[in-house]
C-alpha cells in the first residue's frame, strides 16, 4: 500500500506486530505510538519498558526468549546493589542500564521524552518513527485486593497476582497528547490497534485527552484497525484475561472488541475463534479472521501483510 499506517502498541504483542509492519512499510509511511504508563524511576533512571521492548525489536537487539530486555544481557549491577541492600525486584540488565541512564541525561538536561525517544532509536539505528504517547507522564495504577499498585509493582513485584477491581490512569487529564501522534492521527490512512493488553498497554493511550475523541471522528478514507490479544479464550502472554475476569468483561475476542467499539472498523481474531465472528459482525465491527498468533518473524510479517491488504479491499 502507499498510504501511511499508525499503530499504537504497548507490550510484547505490540512490539511483535511492529515488527512485522516496519518490514514491510518504509520509514515515511510508519509510525508507531507507544504506550508510557508503565514507565518507572529505578535506582534514579527514567525506565520506559514499552518503548524499549519496541525500539530494541526494531532495533534486532530484543531478547528473543522474554520478548523485552536485550539478547546476552548480563546484570552485574543488580549483583552488587544487592550487596549494598538494594532492593532489585525489577530486573534490569547491564547493557539496558546504559539506556535508562542516556535517557535520563538527556531528559534533564530538558528534552522532551518524544526528542530523548528520536534519539535512542537513532543512535541504535531504529529508522521508524517511535513516539511516546505524551510527553508528560501518566502512570497506570491498579486497585487491587491487597492495595492500590503502579503497573510495575502489580505487574512484575507481585506477578499479577492480586485480584484488581479498577485501573487509573494518573495524570492523563493533564497530560498532552505528543505533537507528532497528534499529526499521525490526522495523516494515517490505517490506524492499527496491536495486539496488546487493551487495559494496560492502549488503555493508557486512549486516556490521554484528545485521543480517543480523534480516533472516534476520523475521515471516511481512513481504516481503524484492531487486533485482538485474546485467543481462544486466553491471552497469548500476560495478564490481560485475568484483568478481565475481574473486571467483569467476558474473556474472549467478542470482550476486548467491546472496548474497541466507536473507534474501530475492522477487528482481527484468531482462526480458533472464528466461531465468534458473527458477534464481532453484530456489534457494529467487520471481523477479519486470520493466523494472529506471531511465534517467527514470518508470521509478525504475514499478519501485518494481512492488516495492510484491508486498504485495498
Amino acid at each position: 500500500m502507499d498510504g501511511k499506517v499508525l499503530a499504537l502498541a504497548g507490550g510484547t504483542g505490540g512490539a511483535k506486530l511492529a515488527l512485522g509492519l516496519a518490514r514491510i512499510l518504509p520509514t515515511e509511511q510508519l509510525v508507531i505510538v507507544v504506550n508510557t504508563g508503565d514507565d518507572e524511576c529505578f535506582h534514579g533512571l527514567h525506565v520506559s519498558p514499552d518503548l524499549d521492548t519496541i525500539m530494541y525489536t526494531l532495533a534486532g537487539l530484543v531478547n528473543q526468549e522474554t520478548g523485552w530486555g536485550l539478547s546476552g544481557d548480563t546484570f552485574n549491577a543488580l549483583d552488587m546493589l544487592r550487596k549494598y541492600d538494594v532492593d532489585t525486584w525489577f530486573n534490569l540488565g547491564d547493557n539496558d542500564l546504559a539506556t535508562h541512564v542516556r535517557r535520563t541525561q538527556l531528559l534533564r538536561q530538558g528534552l522532551s521524552l518524544s526528542q530523548v525517544t528520536e534519539e535512542l532509536c537513532r543512535r541504535l539505528g531504529v529508522e521508524h518513527q517511535v513516539l511516546p504517547m505524551s510527553d508528560q507522564p501518566v502512570r497506570t495504577v491498579l486497585t487491587t485486593d491487597i492495595g492500590d499498585l503502579p503497573m510495575q509493582t502489580y505487574f512484575v513485584r507481585h506477578r499479577s497476582k492480586p485480584k484488581v477491581s479498577s485501573i487509573a490512569y494518573v495524570g492523563a487529564e493533564s497530560a498532552e497528547v505528543a505533537p507528532q501522534f497528534a499529526a499521525a492521527i490526522a495523516d494515517a490512512d490505517i490506524i492499527v490497534f496491536c495486539p496488546s493488553n487493551p487495559y494496560l498497554s492502549v488503555g493508557p493511550i486512549l486516556a490521554v485527552p484528545g485521543v480517543r475523541e480523534n480516533l472516534a471522528k476520523i475521515r471516511s478514507t481512513q481504516l481503524r484497525v484492531a487486533v485482538s490479544p485474546i485467543v481462544g479464550g486466553a491471552a497469548i502472554k500476560g495478564p490481560a484475561a485475568k484483568i478481565m475476569a475481574e473486571l467483569g468483561h467476558e474473556v474472549s475476542c467478542v470482550g476486548v472488541a467491546q472496548t474497541y467499539q466507536g473507534i474501530c472498523d475492522v477487528f482481527v481474531i484468531d482462526e480458533q475463534d472464528a466461531h465468534l465472528a458473527p458477534d464481532i459482525q453484530r456489534m457494529g465491527l467487520k471481523p477479519l479472521v486470520a493466523p494472529t498468533i506471531m511465534n517467527t518473524e514470518a508470521d509478525k510479517i504475514t499478519l501485518a501483510g494481512r492488516i495492510l491488504q484491508l486498504k485495498g479491499n
